[in-house]
């Protein structure tokens, strides 16, 4: 299988981790839409979030709720949207779920590079 996020989960690409644990992988985004965009990945591949089951379903929504008010308390943004792609908009087949700060500014874009934002974000679990 050609796939990049189990490429990324296997090693065989590096990646911007702010959290790992037994099912899932939160990275940044190598083309962050903002600052602080960031994806939920689970371990096992999963094309997209019709093959999910309960228990791995659950498990990234309650990452999210953890890691996702870290994120805007550490950026300072005012609010967080989830989003999940799918169909011809998946660009990626494997099921990965966004994490995009909202700032507040009609014109949301980033504006650090990833790698200053990763330097404020990484190690999330902490």
């Amino acid at each position: 299988m050609d796939c990049i996020f189990c490429k990324i989960v296997n090693g065989e690409i590096p990646s911007k981790v702010l959290y790992e644990d037994e099912l899932v992988l939160v990275i940044m985004d190598a083309n962050p839409n903002v600052d602080g965009h960031a994806l939920i990945i689970p371990k096992k591949h999963y094309t997209d979030y019709l093959e999910l089951d309960k228990e791995i379903s659950t498990h990234i929504f309650e990452v999210a709720k953890n890691i996702g008010p870290k994120i805007m308390q550490k950026l300072g943004a005012t609010a967080l949207t989830l989003l999940v792609n799918y169909g011809t908009d998946q660009q990626v087949k494997h099921f990965h779920l966004h994490l995009l700060p909202n700032f507040g500014t009609s014109t949301s874009q980033a504006t650090k590079t990833n790698d200053e934002v990763y330097a404020i974000l990484k190690e999330l679990s902490n």
